[in-house]
């Protein structure tokens, strides 16, 4: 496969969409009108060319972590208990936008009269919080809202706890898993979507099959074999309640294989205290057009976000490199984790790494980190 290098794109961030995710479609224009002389522009918001939300934002050069919105659309949403109200999506997807293309930002002032009687819904959903006469949006918080990225038709959220043993293991029941796409997201800096949905024998068994026998990547994740080993590799953790195989994408091109596991029902997991909701990853690039640091600072960041927002229990996500993958381990230090000790497995010596659920939202992760490179082996991880 021949690709260009990804190009960056800056403001204005003009494309927005969840549709395959059960939303409709939206697309964000920002910034509009800009009023440079009063640090003003205008947000706009459309579904199918009509414009659902405006907003007016006024980003002051001294206050680069807060900007003060002034909604300039009625409420559209119709009564307060409907869940995936007209009026929620395209407020988010603002939000989101503006959080985007401006990083540094912590909180937003949200000035909304005609939405007056919303907002303390709003305030129940974490959109919004109260400070005193004002209603602010908290960046930290809103990236912890599944709406714009997971599946509308989901199970009960979150699952039900009730623990059951597996060997030696007393862990909580795992949601069965359901096919389809599992996150979306919108890359603003390459003007592409990164999604994840779960792999299929009859779909992926090929595709899986050369990029383990590639050569780049077989002496990393060591299950290179016949069209019959994937097969029954891909089935049996398909037929694993602790794991979950996935197929990664940029606009419905598919690049890479994850597997995302409990950590407590994991080989991992007597190697550290695991908790009842940890979650770990292996991770392989196949197309190594996908394999420049442009695409890893859009996936990775992507799948730690939807492994946090998927389970809100989910505190940590660990990981287990190669010890002697010096360079892949700092690259993930500089993405957030922490670097907690080396351990032997039976067949490598390893790296525990750990990313806390309050840092990841904290720091903003999602955004690309600074200075990160594409590890070694393009992040080839088993």
């Amino acid at each position: 496969m021949h690709m260009k290098n990804p190009t960056t794109h800056s403001t204005p961030f003009l494309r927005y969409s969840t549709a395959t995710l059960g939303m409709q479609p939206l697309q964000v224009q920002y910034p509009c009108e800009p009023d440079h002389e009063r640090e003003l522009s205008v947000l706009r918001v459309l579904r199918d060319g009509v414009e659902v939300l405006r907003m007016q934002v006024h980003m002051s050069a001294h206050e680069a972590q807060q900007a003060r919105l002034q909604v300039l659309a009625k409420w559209d949403g119709g009564g307060v208990d409907t869940e995936q109200s007209a009026a929620v999506a395209p407020l988010l997807a603002a939000l989101e936008a503006l959080c985007l293309a401006h990083p540094d930002l912590v909180q937003l002032e949200l000035l909304a009269d005609d939405w007056h009687a919303q907002l303390p819904w709003l305030q129940q959903r974490g959109i919004v919080r109260a400070q005193g006469a004002q209603w602010f949006a908290q960046v930290s918080m809103l990236w912890q809202l599944p709406d714009l990225w997971l599946p509308t038709q989901r199970a009960a959220f979150p699952y039900p706890q009730h623990h059951v043993r597996t060997g030696a293991n007393w862990h909580p029941l795992r949601l069965a898993k359901v096919g389809g796409y599992v996150y979306e997201r919108f890359i603003p800096w390459l003007g592409q979507s990164v999604a994840f949905r779960v792999a299929n024998v009859e779909q992926d068994l090929e595709r899986l099959h050369r990029w383990m026998n590639a050569p780049h990547v077989a002496p990393f994740f060591q299950e290179e074999g016949d069209l019959a080993y994937h097969r029954n590799y891909l089935q049996a953790r398909l037929d694993d309640p602790h794991m979950v195989p996935l197929i990664a994408e940029f606009d419905r091109q598919p690049f890479g294989y994850m597997e995302i596991y409990w950590a407590k029902e994991n080989r991992l997991g007597p190697y550290y205290d695991a908790n009842d909701y940890d979650r770990g990853w292996h991770v392989l690039v196949g197309e190594l057009a996908y394999s420049g640091g442009a695409w890893i600072s859009a996936w990775l960041p992507s799948l730690m976000h939807y492994l946090f927002l998927d389970e809100p229990r989910t505190q940590r996500i660990v990981g287990e490199p190669a010890a002697s993958h010096v360079r892949q381990v700092r690259n993930l230090e500089r993405s957030g984790f922490a670097s907690i000790k080396d351990f032997d497995f039976a067949h490598k010596r390893a790296t525990l790494v750990m990313l806390l659920r309050e840092k990841y939202f904290a720091n903003r992760l999602w955004r690309p980190a600074s200075g990160a490179q594409s590890p070694a082996s393009t992040a080839q991880t088993s």
